[in-house]
């Protein structure tokens, strides 16, 4: 990486404040107006991770127009409202390919926007995250961008994240790499966004070596430049992110040693920038790879290094989850009583709810979240009631919306319930769980599915786990 990131640019034009949408927000603080939002996309089935960063950059003005998911949402919130009733510039005019001159305003990687001038070459090779974020405003947006991403192979790894693979290119080819600026630090957090939407509905196995393409171009930018330190900022904060995103790729699809070494990426780019939150993401991760690689006591070291990084940054649900991850280090030291004084410090952590220093990332863990890794901690230690009422709480109480939770809390259930000597309990949550593989790509469930049918070879007799073996078996099966 290049040892300064900062190099002089010609000053951006600023952006015109939306004082519509900021209006409409009222007394609300952005952070409760965050939240309001993520509340109407849970009513309408969609995942946006807004939080009080983006509605004051869209107050700002920086977000000249919202990408698809976030229009919906917003025009449920604001019925017979229009795009531009809500303060924003009409789509055709963001979105335009033709070239403009100098004094012109020029659209950017929705939902971001970059305000300096550049050639139509520049702004054709940016249409490409657009396309690949807000081509499909319909029901079935989820599956065909699934589509799109999991099967386009490397048109789909330089397209994801536009921008940045014309620096890639240049890179390549000897010729000095144009400088990023906002756009381009806005089209790294927007696939980071995306990536983590399409784990949480698909899973990670189809996923992983597509996203590990615009990793190599995101560290390539930070090689080239920034023109304002907090671009710079932004940049090393988003690589690390993305690093983490496909170190989380690698993990749940099995290929430990990749994950690790993505991990071990971000907490260095987390380091040299002095960025906390990213060093306890980082960390974070490192303990449940550790965990899950059988190296519990490094697993315990590792998280107590990320509540040590986290500890400044105020958040209660960060520490919260932390707490989790050093808690299922200590159960596969099979130190019970460590495990218990951790768990019921995630317990008073996440009971302090919510606040504005949630990072943006966890918007993944919840309720649902935590029994579920309470029940992976009671898993472990072989107390598998205990496991399973955790386990059958994290299921009721997961989104149905995120397929790929769902069936990860109903394949543990399906464990613990064997496991516990329940084998027809266990036989219909391990079908609920096949029920969900033909949306769901992920390593991990059919390991552990594939555990629960080893269990329950033994009560193959009974009609309900019958049903299941020769399901499972059908499964596994190469066509």
């Amino acid at each position: 990486m290049a040892s300064s990131t900062v190099t002089s640019a010609q000053p951006e034009r600023p952006p015109r404040p939306n004082l519509a949408f900021r209006r409409l927000r009222g007394k609300r603080s952005p952070a409760e107006f965050a939240a309001a939002v993520r509340r109407a996309a849970r009513e309408i089935g969609e995942r946006v991770s807004c939080d009080a960063r983006y509605v004051g950059r869209v107050e700002a003005g920086e977000i000249r127009c919202p990408n698809y998911a976030y229009e919906r949402v917003f025009l449920h919130m604001f019925p017979g409202r229009t795009l531009t009733d809500l303060g924003f510039a009409p789509r055709s005019s963001v979105r335009g390919r033709q070239a403009r001159t100098p004094g012109e305003s020029r659209g950017a990687g929705e939902p971001y926007e970059t305000h300096d001038t550049q050639d139509v070459r520049d702004t054709q090779d940016l249409q490409g995250l657009q396309d690949l974020y807000e081509t499909h405003d319909n029901n079935e947006e989820s599956d065909v961008l699934r589509r799109a991403f999991m099967t386009s192979g490397a048109t789909v790894a330089a397209a994801s994240l536009g921008p940045l693979g014309l620096a890639l290119d240049a890179a390549a080819a000897g010729r000095p790499t144009r400088r990023a600026g906002t756009g381009e630090a806005g089209a790294l957090e927007e696939a980071v966004r995306r990536i983590r939407l399409l784990d949480d509905r698909h899973g990670a196995d189809g996923l992983y070596r597509r996203a590990a393409a615009p990793l190599r171009t995101a560290y390539a930018l930070l090689d080239a430049g920034a023109s304002r330190q907090a671009t710079a900022d932004r940049l090393y904060t988003g690589a690390g992110e993305l690093a983490i995103s496909v170190g989380w790729l690698a993990h749940d699809s099995g290929r430990f040693d990749d994950a690790r070494s993505h991990y071990a990426e971000a907490l260095a780019t987390a380091r040299m920038n002095g960025d906390a939150g990213l060093e306890a993401h980082a960390f974070c991760n490192m303990a449940f790879l550790a965990r899950d690689a059988g190296r519990p006591r490094e697993a315990v070291r590792a998280a107590q290094a990320a509540q040590r990084a986290a500890r400044p940054l105020g958040s209660d649900r960060l520490m919260s989850l932390l707490a989790l991850r050093e808690a299922g280090g200590w159960a596969g030291l099979a130190d019970r009583v460590g495990c218990e004084q951790a768990l019921a410090r995630a317990q008073a952590f996440y009971g302090r709810g919510p606040s504005d220093t949630d990072p943006e990332w966890m918007s993944f863990y919840g309720e649902a979240e935590l029994e579920g890794l309470e029940a992976q901690c009671w898993s472990t230690l072989g107390d598998w009631p205990r496991a399973a009422r955790h386990a059958r709480r994290a299921a009721d109480l997961q989104d149905p919306h995120f397929t790929r939770n769902l069936a990860l809390y109903s394949a543990e259930l399906a464990d613990d319930l064997a496991r516990g000597g329940r084998p027809d309990e266990a036989a219909g949550a391990g079908m609920r769980v096949l029920d969900l593989l033909g949306e769901v790509q992920s390593s991990r469930i059919h390991t552990m599915l594939a555990g629960t049918a080893r269990v329950l070879l033994p009560h193959r007799r009974s009609p309900a786990v019958s049903t299941f073996l020769d399901r499972h078996t059908a499964l596994a099966r190469p066509a």
